[in-house]
């Protein structure tokens, strides 16, 4: 897989898959833009080289209809501002105005394209689609990291009809910081699984397994694992059709030698609300009205001795409900933990990382994923649809 430092850009049409699909308010105003940041050295770098920058996005899931409130018009303003510059909206992603107004472009120029999804051809992978955007470039950059789990015509068939392709810097980071990760690790690797439940993640802890010299598990899936230890958990959350799973999987930790770390206490309440009467339980303690809804103090200090020579560190999922404040002390903990570490750490998904930024430690983490699914995907050992189709691309 080329970089976009690895090919000729200059003065050339880029046309770049980025990932603008960011949150906006009920006025259309973007609430969050973290991630149009994120590209902004991908775009940057173009712009220094007098390149013609075309960006592509999808937001929301519109199925292939126009829908007004999933317009990408307040992300080109949102992306005018930040950069300080004026920037060329088109009000669709292909066809003849589209063209005329890529073909108008001067050096160093910017065009943000409509919503890709407002054509069904884009989530269909369909080449008639792909051939239409193609039309619009010298150069294909993906940059979208957070959707190369998924094929698309904007990011897989698409490298059939440019012969030039590569990946900007946020993608390329994403690969390269996970390769350190789990590739050839420093050693002790540790893991960190948290969230709702074990059938999500049941795949990326049967991988991680086989990868790493300990594994952390928290969250409402631990529940599920002391469950299966024949803990009695009152009303906490529990998958009962995957007590097995978790069997198998602790029966792998230990054949394979791999320290597996489950909560030893829990916050405990009748309900999942901040005006909830709450106390720290035992795990073999849990009243049978009882939710447990965060790690205790004595898996706090469990979990952080895990950690503590761990060379590598890889994190997602919450430790508990950390949206609400009585419930969040484990999640910053252990955000507080991994980022004194000194370890290299790499944590993906939104929670963990709203947990780190909001724990006040984000300086301090190695690196944060831009994807959610798309991690977890490479947790599991999967392949990137995208990734490879950089890597046949005839550029």
């Amino acid at each position: 897989m080329k970089s976009i430092d690895q090919v000729d850009i200059n003065g050339k049409r880029v046309l770049i898959r980025v990932d603008f699909n960011v949150p906006l308010d009920e006025n259309g105003n973007v609430t969050d833009d973290t991630r149009i940041k994120a590209h902004f050295p991908t775009i940057n770098y173009c712009l220094d080289r007098n390149a013609k920058v075309v960006l592509m996005s999808h937001m929301g899931r519109p199925k292939g209809v126009r829908v007004d409130k999933l317009s990408l018009k307040p992300v080109a303003d949102r992306l005018s501002k930040l950069m300080g510059r004026g920037i060329t909206f088109t009000d669709d992603c292909i066809g003849e105005k589209v063209e005329a107004a890529v073909a108008a472009m001067n050096e160093g120029d910017i065009v943000l394209l409509e919503n890709l999804r407002f054509h069904i051809g884009d989530e269909k992978n369909d080449g008639e689609f792909a051939r239409a955007l193609a039309r619009l470039c010298d150069v294909y950059v993906d940059d979208a990291f957070a959707v190369s789990h998924r094929k698309a015509a904007s990011n897989t068939a698409i490298t059939e009809f440019v012969k030039v392709c590569a990946a900007g810097f946020l993608l390329k980071n994403e690969i390269d910081y996970f390769q350190k990760a789990m590739g050839n690790p420093e050693r002790p690797l540790a893991a960190i699984i948290g969230g709702a439940k074990v059938s999500d993640k049941i795949g990326v802890l049967e991988n991680l397994i086989e990868k790493v010299d300990r594994l952390v598990v928290g969250g409402g899936m631990a529940f599920t694992f002391l469950n299966a230890l024949g803990y009695e958990i009152g009303n906490s959350l529990c998958e009962k059709e995957m007590l097995d799973k978790a069997r198998t999987i602790m029966d792998k930790a230990k054949a394979k030698n791999v320290k597996l770390c489950l909560p030893v206490d829990c916050i405990v309440a009748e309900k999942a609300s901040a005006d909830a009467e709450t106390k720290v339980c035992k795990v073999e303690e849990i009243p049978k009205d009882g939710i447990g809804l965060d790690i205790g103090p004595a898996t706090i200090t469990l979990f952080s001795d895990s950690l503590k020579d761990a060379k590598t560190i890889v994190w997602n999922g919450p430790m508990g409900m950390f949206e609400i404040d009585k419930f969040s002390k484990g999640t910053y903990a252990v955000a507080s933990s991994v980022a004194a570490s000194g370890a290299l750490s790499i944590i993906g998904g939104g929670d963990t990382d709203s947990a780190v930024h909001r724990a006040g430690v984000s300086s301090r983490i190695s690196y944060i994923s831009t994807g959610g699914g798309a991690f977890l995907e490479l947790l599991e050992g999967k392949t990137m649809p995208a990734v490879e189709a950089l890597e046949k691309c005839g550029g």
